[in-house]
C-alpha cells in the first residue's frame, strides 16, 4: 500500500520499541526490570480521582469546548499567576489531550513547508517527528555534555536564518533532567527577540526539580519575551496523570484560536471527565505532588551515586524530571560492543534490564534511565548493570 509521504518519514520510538521487548520477555516469565518509563509510578491522588467521579455522577459527560472547558481554563490562568506572576487571559490557553497534542497542534498551525525549527539535542523523541508531520525542517544543533546540555546562545544564533520559525527549549529536560538558568533563559531570549523568532517553552517537569533553583518560564522574563512564547504544560508529570490526557498551551490569542479551530475538526475536544480530574488537581492541596517530588529527589540521590560508580559510566546530574542520561561510550567500548544500541539490546537479553538508548533522543552515547520505580528495583537494576559490565571486560 502506498502510504502518506508524510509518514513514511517518521522514526519509530525507541522508547517503545524497547518497552515492548521488555515486555515480550515479562510475558516469558523473565523477571524484567524496565527503565523506560516516561511516567511516575504513583497513582493519581484519591482527591482528583474523587473530582473525576463526581463529574461522571453529575452528568459532565457530553462534549465540551474545543478549547476546553472555561473553569479549567481559568484553574491554569491562576495557576500561571500564582506560580510564575504571568498574566494571561482565557482566550490565551487552549486545553489539549496531554501535552503532546498541545505540541502537535501548534506545530500544524505555526509551520508552513519548509519552516524550520531549532531542536537543541538531546530531545525528545516527538519534537523533530511533528516537526517534519507538519512538513517543517527540525534543525538539530548539539548541547555539549560539559556544558551540562544546553545550548548557548552562540550555538543558537549560528542555527537561525531567514526559514527559522522557532526554537524548543525544554527545561527541566526530558532526557536530561537538567535545566536553564534565569540568566541563561535571559541571553537566549535576547538572540531570540533579534532574530524575532518563537519560543516554544516545555515546561511538562516544572514541578520536579531537586536543587534550590526555581523553575523559570522564559515567558516571565520580560512582556517581549512573554508575547513570542508558547508554554507547553499539563498535569500529566506534576499530578501522576498521564493516562487522563490533559495537556495545555498558553500564549498569543491568535496561535491559540487558530489551535482552538484545528482541534475542532480532529479531536472535538478533551474527554470532559479528565478535564474535571485536571480542574480537583489545579483547585486542591499540592501536599501529594510535593511528596511525589521528594520521593524522586530521594531515588535520584541513590540512583545516581549507584550508576557513577559502574566503570565506564559518566554522569551529568540532573535537577530535574526522572530520568539519569549517562555516557555509557566508555563501557560500551571496553565491553566490546560496536554501538550503545547493541549494549542496551545485549544488558536486556543477559540481565533483563531495559533502558532507552540514547539514539532516539539525538545523543548516541547514551542511554535514558527512569527512576520511575521503587528504590529496591532501582538497587537492583544498578547491580545487574554492574554485574553486566564486568562481566564483558
Amino acid at each position: 500500500m502506498d502510504l502518506a509521504n508524510r509518514v513514511k518519514t517518521l522514526t519509530p520510538s525507541s522508547t517503545l520499541a524497547i518497552t515492548a521487548k521488555a515486555k515480550a520477555l515479562k510475558q516469558e516469565g523473565h523477571d524484567v526490570i524496565g527503565l523506560g518509563a516516561g511516567e511516575p509510578d504513583f497513582n493519581t491522588p484519591k482527591h482528583i480521582l474523587d473530582g473525576a467521579a463526581a463529574a461522571m455522577n453529575e452528568g459532565f459527560t457530553k462534549y465540551t469546548p474545543s478549547g476546553g472547558i472555561v473553569d479549567l481554563k481559568k484553574a491554569i490562568v491562576s495557576k500561571l499567576q500564582q506560580d510564575q506572576n504571568l498574566d494571561y487571559k482565557e482566550n490565551e490557553v487552549i486545553v489539549t489531550n496531554g501535552a503532546k497534542h498541545a505540541l502537535f497542534t501548534l506545530f500544524q498551525v505555526l509551520l508552513n513547508p519548509g519552516d524550520e525549527v531549532v531542536v537543541p539535542a538531546p530531545y525528545w523523541v516527538s519534537y523533530p517527528e511533528q516537526i517534519k508531520l507538519a512538513q517543517g525542517n527540525p534543525v538539530i544543533i548539539e548541547a555539549k555534555e560539559e556544558n551540562e546540555f544546553k545550548i548557548t546562545p552562540g550555538q543558537l544564533e549560528e542555527a537561525i536564518n531567514e526559514k527559522t520559525k522557532a526554537v524548543i527549549l525544554n527545561s527541566p529536560s526530558n532526557p536530561t533532567g537538567v535545566m536553564y538558568t534565569k540568566e541563561e533563559l535571559e541571553d537566549l531570549g535576547e538572540v531570540c527577540l533579534k532574530n524575532d523568532i518563537f519560543i516554544v517553552s516545555d515546561e511538562i517537569y516544572e514541578k520536579l526539580i531537586y536543587t534550590d533553583l526555581n523553575h523559570v518560564s522564559i515567558a516571565e522574563i520580560s512582556e517581549e519575551l512573554k508575547r513570542k512564547t508558547i508554554i507547553i504544560n499539563g498535569v500529566s508529570k506534576s499530578h501522576s496523570m498521564t493516562g487522563w490526557r490533559i495537556g495545555y498551551a498558553v500564549g498569543d490569542n491568535t496561535i491559540i484560536k487558530a489551535m482552538t479551530d484545528l482541534a475542532s475538526h480532529s479531536t472535538s475536544n478533551p474527554t470532559s471527565i479528565a478535564q474535571y480530574a485536571a480542574l480537583a488537581a489545579y483547585r486542591s492541596s499540592q501536599d501529594q505532588v510535593e511528596e511525589m517530588r521528594k520521593a524522586f529527589k530521594d531515588r535520584l540521590e541513590k540512583l545516581y551515586e549507584w550508576i557513577v560508580d559502574i566503570p565506564g559510566i559518566e554522569c551529568v546530574k540532573p535537577k530535574g524530571a526522572f530520568y539519569l542520561f549517562p555516557n555509557v561510550k566508555k563501557a560500551v567500548e571496553n565491553n566490546g560492543f560496536d554501538s550503545v544500541d547493541q549494549w542496551v539490546e545485549a544488558l536486556l537479553e543477559e540481565e533483563k534490564v531495559a533502558l532507552v538508548p540514547g539514539s532516539g533522543f539525538g545523543a548516541p552515547e547514551n542511554v535514558r534511565l527512569s527512576y520511575a520505580i521503587s528504590l529496591e528495583q532501582l538497587e537492583e537494576a544498578a547491580n545487574r548493570i554492574k554485574r553486566f559490565v564486568l562481566k564483558h571486560q
